[in-house]
């Protein structure tokens, strides 16, 4: 074969890799490391946390650093995670973010939820609304994602840090929780702890290990978070109030060195998962899709998976998932997923950038 025709053929062959690489999706904002989180503000730019420790807005195709950060702790899988806007953003400019933080006692760090508001390129009116403690220098379930509700009430997830035998069951302590404040901090007069002597008064449902996905249904506005399990045992539940989800009392997972840490699945008083993934997909981000952009599609429940790096779109039927199927496959690393205003669904992908999902 003659050097003229073997050009021609690979030109050929990228055009139509390239083709089939990008017909299932289009990059729209490139050359990110590990986009924790991300939020469309009202003029359609985007408000996204770089885990290690950067807050980017990308507006116009352009990339701006917004300075004025909290100082973050980066250890492990701690550092700058979640960002939500307030639900009347429009009116009151509020945004909310999550990040391991140093302050407190003791070394380490532990979950925090801040807010803030942009005045150009700098985070101005930051305010700590929850820090939990006590600090540890373990690098492991710091959570986090941040949900709003119909009444502005702020949820957001706190892994157990590592500290699986003492956090997650004990409402006196923090870690392993689902929180609830309003919006300005303050505890809602109806959380259910609130009357029990020592208990975190912020804490909304307990008995987690490590929820990184958390949304509001936008058909039942139930709230739905999924959380990693050890080795299998990954879960999808339904977030009420007051209620124990069982970890690490009850599991579908075992240790990672293979042996057992409990025989049960299920526990009369413990809530059990919706769904669960059994290998374990090493799930991160949720989102729904609401929007008519994707015709059938419409209704299903997105989870991106680090481990297997793809997205699952789970069909429903009422609280089940019915059946999975693989989307974006071998993209990288799923860390975040979003709906955005225009209806469109948008995947942030570790060290390749947010991407949108195109319909078929």
């Amino acid at each position: 074969m003659n050097l003229k025709i073997y050009l021609s053929i690979l030109v050929v062959f990228l055009t139509l890799f390239s083709f089939s690489q990008s017909k299932e999706y289009e990059v729209v904002v490139p050359d990110l490391t590990n986009p924790w989180g991300f939020t469309f503000l009202p003029d359609n730019s985007i408000l996204i946390t770089e885990k290690e420790g950067k807050l980017i807005l990308f507006k116009n195709r352009k990339k701006t650093e917004i300075m004025g950060l909290p100082k973050i702790y980066v250890r492990g899988q701690g550092g700058f995670m979640d960002v939500e806007l307030h639900p009347n953003y429009k009116e009151n400019g509020w945004i909310y973010f999550t990040y391991a933080s140093q302050d407190g006692g003791g070394k380490g760090g532990n979950t925090t939820l801040m807010r803030a508001k942009l005045k150009g390129n700098q985070l101005v009116d930051k305010k700590v609304l929850y820090k939990a403690g006590p600090n540890s220098k373990k690098g492991q379930h710091f959570g986090s994602r941040i949900a709003f509700d119909k009444e502005n009430h702020i949820y957001f997830s706190i892994g157990d840090r590592g500290n699986r035998d003492q956090n997650p069951q004990d409402i006196t302590r923090d870690c392993g929780k689902i929180y609830r404040l309003n919006d300005d901090g303050s505890i809602p007069k109806d959380n259910p702890f609130i009357n029990n002597k020592g208990a975190k008064k912020a804490i909304y449902s307990y008995g987690h290990r490590n929820p990184q996905g958390m949304e509001i249904n936008p058909f039942t506005n139930e709230i739905w978070a999924h959380e990693h399990g050890p080795r299998g045992g990954d879960e999808i539940n339904i977030i009420q109030k007051g209620k124990n989800y069982g970890w690490p009392k009850a599991s579908y997972g075992i240790n990672y060195s293979g042996t057992k840490f409990t025989n049960k699945t299920s526990i009369p008083g413990m809530e059990n998962p919706i769904h669960y993934w059994t290998p374990s997909i090493a799930p991160s981000g949720m989102a729904f899709i609401s929007s008519d952009k994707y015709g059938k599609w419409k209704g299903s429940l997105l989870v991106g998976s680090l481990k297997f790096q793809y997205v699952s779109r789970c069909i429903l039927k009422g609280n089940k998932v019915f059946k999975e199927v693989k989307l974006l496959k071998d993209i990288g690393r799923v860390r975040s997923i979003e709906q955005g205003m225009d209806g469109y669904i948008y995947v942030g992908v570790e060290n390749l950038g947010i991407v949108r999902l195109l319909p078929k």
